[in-house]
């Protein structure tokens, strides 16, 4: 199994290293107010795959976050409901419990 992922990460960077020597073009990126962007291609692609992973990051964080909150506080409870009766709530209980006692 491991030789087998070996093989795959060794074909990915093939095809992405071809991918990089083949588009080695300058490519002139036109932006607003007369901005421009001259680089090759894939220095371009490459930048905006990042930004995208980079913003897709941000945008998953509040979920995480949420998501973490809420393990926390469902550990909580469950070491709450775990713990041991204390002696105060023991002896409520079995006093209520107890046989009724007759007043003469």
């Amino acid at each position: 199994m491991v030789y087998l992922k070996w093989f795959l990460r060794i074909i990915i960077f093939i095809l992405l290293l071809g991918f990089s020597v083949k588009n080695l073009e300058p490519v002139t990126l036109n932006y607003f107010l007369g901005y421009q962007w001259h680089e090759p291609l894939v220095v371009i692609l490459l930048a905006f795959t990042i930004l995208g992973m980079i913003l897709g990051l941000l945008a998953s964080m509040s979920t995480l976050f949420r998501l973490r909150r809420e393990l926390q506080h469902l550990r909580r409870e469950l070491k709450r409901m775990e713990r041991p009766e204390t002696s105060h709530e023991a002896a409520s209980v079995e006093i209520s419990h107890a046989a009724p006692v007759e007043v003469v």
